[in-house]
């Protein structure tokens, strides 16, 4: 008898516990929501809305920190491509016509400077009058490309922005693409040549967005071509790109995927964690989804003990070997204040760290999710400008002067992080 209440007892308590647990976790996903679905709608695409457009045509390449913008400066294709695709989701998430107009304009403009008439695919970047400053054929930047154009027509149903996205799919397929080793190689002349003694053909973080961008057109354009080249390049960013002993990816690599050297890239690596997971559940197949969650979270444990701070920031990168473009400049910043840390890993350490949590249930990785929200709303967050700080140093002391668009600096990664929360926590 006395066995049986005690039975009954533990029963009761684990379900009360349980209930507590989750009345807790509820109540912090709750507050995670408004407050970053907040800085997208109040702060991050209003600023975008307001400081990006050129009045000549496109966006501009370059706004400062206190939000000048620079109209002789040259227009990047990775910065064109990344704002279509925050005004395209904007759109298709928030119904604002706003963002239709600001996705529409974007994607006039990219498709008709941006692309190579002649030779096909993505050029680098433009001049400030959209004519093309540098011709050659990065495969990261016609990814964005594909990306950015299919989440077009995914918002719109703009059929020219779909026949966009799938000639820059076919152009990668028949020059980029590696039949053999599989995988995609970093980069081309404009004419499609691969360099002479190319120190690494293959990159991960090139491959890591060539899958996203596969992904993306792969939700719009069911092609069984393309459905097969998403399924292989999982394989490729699960078993050749990513070491499965470390839950490290090789950043830079032969064709045969030999790493060149160890970095361990802590913001990549848990970017890396959703969006396989991202690819393999648009792909379909349900064991690839398996093996793709079970990666997700042991990558999401070891970025919890190695990359991420106390305080709740991620590391930057840690180099095993000599840095591949040898030691950088003496910086008294950051001797004084500490690592300076870029804005994008804090962005992706949120929704790799959330995605973990709604994978396993484990309540640590939530409350990662959490710290490094508060991270971010505490140190990222320009009060006086608008948008994010660029970088912060390790002591919570922004970098002032860093800008607020460039080639690599835009608003991708941050508002991104804002959709994903808002929508994994729409049904809640």
């Amino acid at each position: 008898m006395r066995n049986l209440f005690l039975i009954t007892f533990l029963i009761i308590f684990s379900f009360a516990a349980g209930a507590q647990n989750s009345a807790k976790d509820n109540a912090a996903v709750e507050q995670l929501r408004k407050e970053i679905v907040d800085d997208l709608t109040m702060n991050i695409l209003p600023y975008w809305a307001k400081h990006a457009p050129d009045p000549a045509g496109g966006f501009y390449g370059l706004v400062s920190a206190d939000n000048k913008p620079d109209p002789a400066a040259n227009k990047g294709g990775i910065l064109n491509a990344r704002i279509v695709w925050t005004f395209s989701t904007a759109y298709r998430i928030l119904g604002d016509d706003v963002y239709r107009e600001l996705a529409d304009r974007g994607a006039r403009y990219f498709l008709e400077h941006f692309i190579d008439r002649e030779h096909g695919g993505v050029v680098w970047d433009l001049k400030a009058d959209g004519t093309v400053a540098n011709a050659q054929k990065q495969s990261y930047v016609n990814a964005f490309g594909i990306y950015g154009l299919s989440e077009h027509f995914r918002a719109t149903g703009c059929i020219e922005s779909l026949q966009g996205a799938v000639a820059i799919y076919r152009s990668m397929i028949e020059h980029v693409f590696d039949p053999v080793n599989g995988g995609f190689i970093e980069n081309f002349s404009r004419d499609w040549k691969l360099p002479e003694n190319l120190a690494f053909p293959k990159g991960m973080n090139n491959n890591l967005h060539v899958l996203e961008a596969l992904t993306n057109l792969y939700r719009v354009w069911k092609d069984p071509g393309l459905k097969g080249h998403l399924r292989r390049q999982i394989d490729v960013m699960s078993n050749k790109i990513l070491d499965q002993n470390t839950w490290h990816e090789k950043l830079y690599l032969s064709m045969d995927f030999v790493p060149r050297m160890r970095i361990d890239s802590y913001g990549h690596d848990i970017e890396f964690s959703w969006l396989l997971v991202e690819a393999a559940e648009v792909l379909g197949d349900e064991e690839i989804i398996a093996d793709t969650r079970r990666i997700a979270v042991n990558i999401a444990d070891v970025q919890l003990r190695e990359g991420t701070a106390p305080e709740g920031y991620v590391r930057g990168e840690k180099f095993w070997d000599a840095r591949p473009f040898g030691a950088p400049p003496r910086n008294p910043e950051a001797e004084k204040h500490g690592e300076r840390l870029e804005w994008w890993p804090q962005a992706e350490a949120v929704v790799g760290y959330f995605n973990a949590w709604q994978i396993s249930g484990e309540e640590k990785y939530l409350d990662a999710a959490a710290r490094a929200w508060a991270w971010i709303k505490k140190c990222y967050i320009d009060r006086e400008f608008g948008e994010w700080y660029g970088n912060v140093y390790a002591d919570g002391t922004p970098d002032r002067k860093s800008q607020k668009a460039s080639m690599w600096r835009c608003p991708y990664h941050n508002s991104r992080m804002g959709f994903e929360i808002m929508t994994r926590t729409s049904f809640r």
